[in-house]
């Protein structure tokens, strides 16, 4: 790290090349070369920067100016000029030492539990990620410089921290979750990211992939257009990637409404949906918005069909009271199974609730498809029959 004013500059290198890049010249002088291009880019060079971040220039335009400027102001050679813009790259643009991970379409999550123990999830398998940071002081600067860079305060007050980079990818939106060592069991903070694909694939290609044959995905649009739907599963089950197919299937004559913590839930095509998403306070500011109060904003707006992203808490009274007063609903939670999932939705719904469980079962007659996901497949389809007064229990029709 190197400190110049306000400007903090971080750079990781990998274990095989510490000493010197491709053309001989040491890291280390690297290093101070970007700390400079840094500082000239934030004060004399800050209207090419403007003007990037403003789309005015491109953004290879503007990498061919830092390198011409490098060049001409540093007397490096063409070859040093290339090594140091793709570091000035990083920094602007990526996250430096875990770039290549986050750029790998196999890659679907990234664990980072100390410096030296960076696990990944590719292609469903969790596995060492073959990279990891050379001392514990380099990993809480680049955990700062995370939170720095996506506008974040990280304290005592704060040392759970969960938010979303929708900007510095192309291809994945990023959702990031930081405990700090005041809450964690080891002394370094724990960094959990989450890999969002932007062009998620739609019900022809979850057919291809397997995820369900036709025959299902038939009933499924079917059923998600005409009743209340609830999805579930355990942890990157498939649960959004489902969701985000079916509602793509809805007619553009429907108005829908999306609320959801983590931006997942996105839009290719259809012309009246609309997103919001929940706003934790940070810092000194007490200002935050919870599922809870977007989804009570949410029903007071004139929609037709109302989803809620990942249920976890009060949110999901709001939703079952939306569902029961007619307008049609889907969610996605965590349950072990389909019959489950009512029973877990009903203990969300009592957090602070007025009604007894029983009412709260009676009024889940609204949810008439409940899906259950695992492995990224389809395995269970119940279909809600309603609340059995005799033997006191929702009866299930199994469909798939």
């Amino acid at each position: 790290m190197k400190e110049k004013g306000k400007v903090t500059v971080f750079f990781y290198m990998t274990e095989q090349n510490e000493l010197a890049d491709s053309a001989g010249v040491p890291k280390a002088d690297l290093t101070e070369l970007l700390g400079r291009l840094v500082d000239d880019y934030s004060a004399r060079k800050q209207p090419s920067l403007i003007q990037m971040k403003k789309g005015l220039i491109s953004r290879e335009n503007f990498l061919e100016e830092a390198a011409q400027y490098a060049r001409l102001t540093y007397g490096v050679s063409p070859e040093q000029a290339r090594d140091l813009t793709d570091l000035f790259e990083q920094y602007l643009f990526g996250y430096s030492r875990i770039s290549p991970l986050i750029d790998d379409r196999e890659v679907s999550d990234i664990r980072i539990i100390g410096h030296h123990n960076i696990r990944v999830k590719r292609q469903g398998r969790r596995m060492d990620a073959g990279i990891r940071f050379l001392s514990e002081k380099e990993y809480r600067q680049f955990v700062d410089y995370v939170a720095t860079k996506n506008q974040v305060n990280i304290s005592n007050l704060n040392a759970i921290q969960r938010f979303t980079d929708s900007d510095s990818h192309p291809d994945f939106i990023l959702r990031f979750t930081v405990s700090m060592p005041l809450v964690n069991t080891y002394s370094e903070p724990y960094l959990c990211i989450r890999k969002v694909p932007r062009d998620f694939p739609e019900m022809e290609e979850l057919i291809r992939r397997g995820m369900l044959d036709r025959e299902l995905a038939e009933l499924l649009i079917c059923r998600f257009r005409d009743g209340s739907t609830l999805i579930c599963g355990g942890n990157s089950s498939g649960k959004t990637t489902l969701l985000n197919a079916l509602k793509e299937t809805l007619p553009d004559d429907v108005a829908i409404l999306v609320t959801q913590q983590a931006d997942e839930l996105t839009t290719k095509r259809h012309p009246d949906m609309m997103f919001l998403h929940s706003l934790p306070g940070s810092g000194e500011s007490q200002v935050s918005y919870d599922l809870k109060s977007i989804s009570i904003a949410g029903l007071t707006m004139d929609v037709d069909f109302f989803i809620v992203g990942e249920v976890k808490g009060e949110e999901a009274l709001y939703l079952l009271n939306a569902a029961y007063t007619g307008q049609i609903c889907a969610a996605t939670l965590h349950a072990p199974s389909a019959d489950r999932a009512v029973d877990k939705l009903v203990d969300y719904a009592m957090y602070g609730s007025r009604y007894t469980r029983e009412e709260l079962m009676k009024m889940m007659e609204c949810f008439t498809t409940v899906v259950f996901m695992e492995k990224y497949r389809v395995k269970q389809v119940f279909a809600n029959r309603g609340w059995n007064r005799e033997t006191r229990e929702m009866d299930y029709e199994r469909l798939y």
